[in-house]
């Protein structure tokens, strides 16, 4: 290869040591860190954390390879052979993302297909329209609380894109508000690494249970004790548990990079939201680089030994950015790896893909002025590995009138999708910042569906 196609190598690593994926550079520019490890072949060693390497696969064609073979690629991390030899440090990050939970993420064969059985089968009951009613109605509280102030002006990530998916799953588990609050405050400190999440999420969650078997609901986490699975209550905790850390961050991420491209002076003006989450989902992947197998047996790979039990991770964003695919991703249409594939692929790909586009338009068709303040190009990145996710998403728009409440009974269409105006309207009078409570996210949010 010719020194000038040679990608630079990231500034802070060392030339003949591993790219680290972590860190402001890399959230600076992932894209080139990418590029460097392409030029190294399909795979290439990185350190995910400090201390902690791993085996990155960027191709495309590599990860489908990985993703369909789960006789021969485990999840069972309890096989990681750096972690059993006590050479990962106790306090990396990369231990919650990667450490064994007994849930269908880390688990294979029948004791995986049991807990997926269970997952799918409830998820698979979730009503369509009721679904997207519930987006709505979170969606319409939220911009309650910050469309209507005199400023005009939001961070969409904060204010929007983080506590939807949190409010809606409070929903669907059936969680009466406390437990609620609860929940919603164990799965946030999770992600930002505050201590004692954990602790907060666990209780909340086993509360939770123990009132379902006591009163059960027409909610998911019912239905999930009353599967032919017969789950216990621990495996019943941990289900939940996956699909809040699956079902959350990665839907923040994908619906504030989905409103910033659809507002954005580099989106193509006419086209439907859906096609902006689409291409958030092939260049964007929120899910960034995760999914650990861990070898059976020694293979080869383009020349390089992987060891069995040593730890190889996905990268779906390099690999959804492959440039082998790039005459033919308009084929390919939704055959992105956002969601995975495989045994292991989300089981709830399409619940997502619904709330994401449902929640952009919400935007669109209540705030129809609203632009941003920042170019999409200079928009932040969060530096970990693990989400492509925006740090912040500043907006600003005309303030609006504080909606009405809606009950459980309203019911309300599902939003076309729009094309809003870039140009601030003329400004017109500023309803009353909606007051503030005391209790916490979801108790206000039921409060208000309430009317209270």
């Amino acid at each position: 290869m010719q020194q000038s196609n040679t990608p630079e190598i990231p500034p802070g690593c060392p030339a003949h040591g591993n790219v680290q994926l972590f860190g402001g550079d890399f959230g600076s520019d992932p894209e080139r860190h990418y590029d460097l490890l392409r030029s190294m072949g399909p795979s290439a060693p990185v350190d995910i954390a400090p201390g902690v390497e791993v085996e990155l696969v960027t191709g495309y064609d590599e990860a489908l390879y990985f993703l369909q073979n789960p006789a021969w690629f485990v999840r069972d991390s309890r096989r990681w052979n750096a972690l059993n030899e006590g050479r990962v440090p106790e306090d990396s990050p990369a231990l919650p993302m990667m450490g064994y939970r007994p849930n269908a993420l880390f688990s294979d064969g029948a004791a995986h297909a049991r807990l997926r059985r269970a997952v799918t089968d409830s998820l698979a009951t979730i009503d369509e329209l009721q679904f997207v009613r519930q987006t709505q109605q979170s969606a319409d509280y939220l911009i309650s609380q910050f469309g209507t102030t005199a400023r005009g002006q939001a961070d969409l990530m904060a204010d929007y894109a983080q506590p939807l998916p949190l409010l809606v799953f409070s929903e669907l588990f059936g969680c009466p508000p406390e437990i609620g609050d609860r929940v919603v405050v164990g799965i946030s400190g999770i992600f930002d690494g505050t201590p004692g999440a954990d602790e907060v999420l666990g209780g909340a969650l086993a509360e939770l249970i123990a009132l379902k078997r006591r009163q059960p609901g027409d909610d998911l986490t019912s239905r999930l004790m009353q599967h032919s699975a017969e789950l216990t209550d621990e495996e019943v905790l941990h289900q939940l548990v996956t699909l809040l850390s699956g079902g959350t961050a990665p839907l923040a991420a994908a619906i504030g990079t989905s409103a910033a491209l659809y507002l954005s002076e580099e989106w193509r003006s006419g086209l439907p939201v859906e096609d902006a989450v689409v291409q958030t989902l092939w260049d964007y992947a929120p899910i960034a680089n995760y999914a650990g197998h861990y070898p059976t047996h020694d293979v080869e790979l383009a020349g390089r030994t992987l060891r069995a039990g040593d730890p190889i991770l996905i990268s779906f964003a390099a690999a959804n950015t492959d440039p082998k695919l790039k005459r033919h991703r308009e084929q390919l249409s939704k055959a992105h790896l956002a969601f995975g594939a495989g045994p292991h692929a989300c089981p709830a790909k399409d619940p997502a893909f619904q709330m994401t586009v449902t929640a952009v338009e919400a935007v669109l068709n209540r705030l129809p002025d609203v632009e941003l303040r920042v170019p999409f190009t200079d928009l932040p990145w969060i530096p970990a590995p693990w989400s492509r996710c925006l740090v912040t998403l500043p907006v600003r728009f005309t303030p609006r009138s504080a909606p009405a409440a809606a009950g459980p009974a309203a019911s309300r269409p599902a939003p076309a999708s729009v094309q809003p105006q870039h140009t601030v309207s003329a400004a017109r009078p500023a309803a009353p910042a909606a007051p503030q409570r005391k209790g916490g996210l979801f108790s206000n949010f039921v409060a208000w569906i309430k009317g209270e």
